[in-house]
């Protein structure tokens, strides 16, 4: 199939570190490739892929400074609009910015929503545009969405060569991700300290967070030497900080769309501690691949049991749910459908 994915203009595809997104858009786009789709790939122009690249900004925006990508966006959506016939599905990763454009052409526009959809101004936007074909990344994220154009839910995957099991002999919790209220980091302080374990944070902290960080967070850091602060880490060392852990910590006190930092301990083998928010209890098997929680205590009586868990299990449930070739089979479905939605639309204007 002539596929096109157009990716987020903020992080390079992938990412050089921090970037959920345009993490998933490159697994994908490998994969495709590899399977032997022609893709096409919009994104920046440092990215790097075996599809064919059309760079729309030289490097990713954040790496120039530029935090507002709505003007970059514009662009990049005029380009691909320009080349509409060349492709049978085009793929976007952008939210809601492609509606306007691509309304009267939404039978070859897919779109997956990768963020929350609880807040106020998206029921506007999907009342707005109800046609738009719309994939969802866990059933949870569809809660508050009202009737639209659902054409299944896909889940992550990622390549099962990126991150290998671990022993988990590194006598410590892990967090990894982003600094932020709703990721639950001093919930993941507190938990370590009662459990009277170390913890390490490999965790990004975006610009709009840094009040947040230095203000609240940065205080308890100094106040907790049982802590150890990294910063932000690639994929490259993603292997050794997770599969080294006892497990990873995952409290979040949000509706989590999907989480990656899920899938990605799987992979090492390490069992996960998650709050029962968002997509967790469909990504999670609690007692299998780690334990669900609802409070800091129940988090913490589930690092007693850490040993009750399987290593080469957790990584076999990875292998089976998340693998980027899963996640590829599940979107080539929807493609096909679309483009036999296409042909039956251009049979029809004859």
């Amino acid at each position: 199939m002539r596929i096109a994915q157009v990716a987020p203009l903020i992080e390079s595809v992938p990412p050089t570190r921090y970037g959920g997104t345009e993490r998933v858009v490159s697994w994908l786009t490998e994969e495709l490739v590899r399977q032997g789709h022609d893709v096409t790939l919009f994104a920046s122009g440092d990215s790097k892929t075996r599809a064919t690249l059309v760079p729309v900004v030289p490097r990713a925006l954040r790496l120039a400074g530029i935090h507002n990508s709505t003007t970059y966006n514009i662009i990049m959506l005029d380009r691909v609009a320009a080349r509409i016939r060349d492709f049978e599905v085009i793929h976007f990763h952008l939210d809601y910015f492609h509606y306007p454009l691509f309304r009267d052409m939404a039978h070859r526009a897919l779109t997956t929503l990768h963020g929350r959809q609880d807040l106020p101004e998206m029921t506007d936007i999907h009342r707005a545009f109800p046609h738009m074909p719309l994939v969802s990344i866990s059933n949870h994220q569809r809660n508050p969405v009202p009737p639209v154009n659902w054409r299944g839910t896909v889940y992550h995957g990622l390549p099962e060569d990126l991150l290998t099991e671990g022993p988990g002999n590194g006598g410590y919790l892990a967090f990894l991700g982003r600094i932020c209220p709703e990721k639950g980091i001093l919930n993941a302080i507190e938990i370590s300290r009662h459990a009277g374990l170390r913890l390490k944070v490999a965790a990004k902290v975006d610009p709009a967070d840094q009040t947040y960080f230095d203000q609240t967070v940065m205080p308890i850091l100094h106040a907790s030497p049982h802590v150890e602060f990294i910063g932000e880490i690639d994929d490259a060392a993603k292997s050794e900080f997770l599969g080294h852990a006892k497990a990873v910590l995952f409290p979040i006190c949000w509706p989590e769309p999907f989480g990656l930092v899920m899938i990605e301990s799987m992979a090492c083998g390490t069992p996960v501690i998650a709050f029962n928010c968002g997509s967790v209890p469909e990504i999670m098997e609690d007692g299998l691949t780690g334990f669900v929680v609802e409070t800091v205590e129940q988090a913490v009586a589930a690092c007693s049991k850490l040993d009750q868990l399987f290593r080469p299990c957790i990584r076999s449930r990875f292998e089976e749910r998340f693998s980027v070739s899963a996640m590829a089979l599940g979107y080539v479905k929807i493609y096909k459908e679309l483009a036999r939605i296409n042909e039956t639309t251009a049979i029809a204007a004859e």
